[in-house]
């Protein structure tokens, strides 16, 4: 099983990401701002560090297999935290991967990340900053695997998607539960070519996206 550095774990998809890395029994490391926000989570093979992303978090990198970014700003903030954490922390953490030789890199990016002048919309700060972060990553020569989900529903996962664009922008939506599993998914990939996908919903299993 991998050791995995969760960037993110106290999040709504990082949460349930880090929650069925351990059901898959590897090791988590989560370095969060507020640990008591996953204080109900009981697993021996996690560790819970608390740390600001905006300080120097270089230091939990060694020895670890795979790094998955699915740290956000939130919706709440402004563009200052949107540049800092959307944008500087990720391009942080790609770095400090690189320095450690960290085998695989996975990020949790978004719909438009790919072209953020191609739709007009109140987040094009936040698109360019997880497009920038996206260009940092595919340039920086680690193995990456980089997810670009639709907008994200507060429902039960279907364990099934697509990974083609719909004609209908309205059914251009996931689960944040199946960002989750595709998370791990992701972490259990064992092959080496870099992949960057959308995910919305659809009839392909999770596990045979990639």
């Amino acid at each position: 099983m991998a050791n995995v550095l969760v960037i993110g774990a106290s999040g709504q998809i990082g949460k349930q990401a880090t929650g069925k890395l351990l059901e898959a029994g590897h090791h988590v490391k989560a370095p969060v701002r507020s640990p008591d926000k996953l204080s109900d989570i009981n697993d021996a093979n996690l560790t819970v560090i608390e740390q600001d992303l905006e300080e120097d978090f270089s230091s939990h990198f060694n020895n670890i297999d795979v790094v998955v970014f699915t740290a956000g700003s939130g919706g709440n903030t402004g563009a200052d935290k949107t540049i800092m954490i959307d944008l500087w922390a990720a391009r942080n953490a790609i770095n400090y991967a690189k320095e450690a030789k960290v085998p695989k890199f996975v990020m949790v990016s978004s719909i438009g990340a790919d072209d953020p002048d191609a739709i007009e919309s109140p987040i094009k700060p936040y698109l360019v900053a997880k497009h920038m972060a996206d260009e940092h990553l595919i340039n920086s020569g680690l193995h990456h695997i980089i997810l670009r989900p639709g907008t994200l529903l507060n429902e039960p996962g279907t364990h099934l998607v697509s990974t083609e664009m719909p004609t209908n922008r309205s059914d251009a939506v996931i689960p944040r539960e199946d960002v989750a599993t595709a998370i791990v998914e992701s972490v259990n990939h064992a092959g080496s070519e870099n992949i960057v996908t959308h995910l919305f919903k659809g009839a392909t299993p999770i596990s045979n996206a990639f």
